[in-house]
């Protein structure tokens, strides 16, 4: 029922900074420059390919007056991008020149990484794709012509997510049982889970941690990560699938564009299930995508309002 990752939002600080991150260094696009709609006082930026297809996009609630989040269980502790093969060095120096914390690369599950921190703590890793092909279906792609990082090197997408349980066991039946998860292999403590025929996009790794503290939103932290579902009548079926199995769903609740479902997995971190439409070129031209601030129909008569109360964003193009 659920075909992969369809966004992870994330809580940052001063959102000037970071749209000058994700542009200018990582070169992701703007593709929605909008409000939290259940706190209208902070923008919601989204940053993905050229377009904004489903699987591709990493938001983030700017909220600078937080403090700092506190690591432990019951969070998603770590987010991975896809990129090309043969890219990691080219990106290792890239981030080292503009001063990004960055690590060595090492191989996870067989695979070439890259660990980074952004400038507000988000942890962050670039994964190396076997090929453009090897993401199946997971998501699609298309390149920003016009960005800053030169289209062979780009980054392609969402590739995996780390989530820390203080009871592994009991988050593992829930995303097995109740999300259609598959257990795949353990390497240094990490449980992978797959969805489908697994790879880029489809993949969670999870760990415990017993006798840890819980961990605690705040700038740098994972608010909630989003699965993909095809449509309106597939989230129906999660959201009652989650239900059954004592998760408290909201209702589904219309974004504009798209419809979401939440609920905490029993470890108490925060879940989507997002549709993959109807996109974000409901209401842009796709050459005017993240240009300007746009609200959902509900909140126009509120612009006056709403803008008033934003920091001014300029256009990253």
């Amino acid at each position: 029922m659920i075909t992969g990752l369809h966004h992870v939002t994330v809580i940052a600080g001063d959102p000037r900074e970071n749209l000058a991150f994700y542009t200018q260094v990582l070169g992701m696009r703007l593709v929605k420059r909008t409000v939290n709609q259940d706190r209208v006082g902070t923008y919601h930026l989204f940053y993905a390919d050229a377009v904004g297809h489903a699987g591709t996009d990493l938001t983030f609630f700017p909220w600078p007056d937080q403090p700092a989040q506190q690591q432990g269980h019951g969070l998603t502790s770590e987010t991975t991008l896809a990129v090309p093969a043969g890219t990691l060095e080219w990106w290792h120096a890239r981030l080292r020149d503009a001063d990004v914390a960055v690590g060595d690369v090492v191989t996870r599950f067989g695979e070439r990484v890259l660990p980074f921190t952004d400038p507000h703590g988000v942890a962050l890793v670039l994964a190396e794709l076997a090929s453009d092909a090897a993401r199946g279906d997971a998501w699609s792609f298309t390149p920003w012509a016009d960005g800053p990082v030169p289209v062979a090197r780009q980054i392609r997408g969402l590739h995996a997510v780390r989530l820390v349980a203080r009871d592994l066991e009991l988050t593992a039946r829930f995303l097995v049982d109740v999300l259609g998860f598959a257990r795949g292999g353990v390497e240094d403590g990490w449980h992978r889970f797959t969805l489908g025929d697994g790879g880029s996009g489809r993949t969670l790794d999870l760990c415990g941690m017993p006798d840890g503290p819980r961990g605690k939103w705040g700038v740098g932290a994972v608010h909630h990560v989003a699965w993909r579902v095809p449509d309106d009548a597939t989230e129906v079926a999660v959201r009652e699938a989650a239900e059954r199995a004592g998760r408290h769903p909201t209702p589904v609740i219309d974004r504009f564009w798209f419809k979401s479902v939440y609920f905490m997995e029993p470890g108490g971190a925060l879940f989507e299930i997002a549709t993959d439409g109807p996109g974000f070129g409901v209401d842009e031209a796709e050459d005017a995508l993240g240009a300007s601030l746009v609200l959902p129909p509900w909140l126009e008569e509120r612009r006056g309002e709403i803008e008033a109360g934003l920091p001014p964003l300029r256009d990253p193009r």
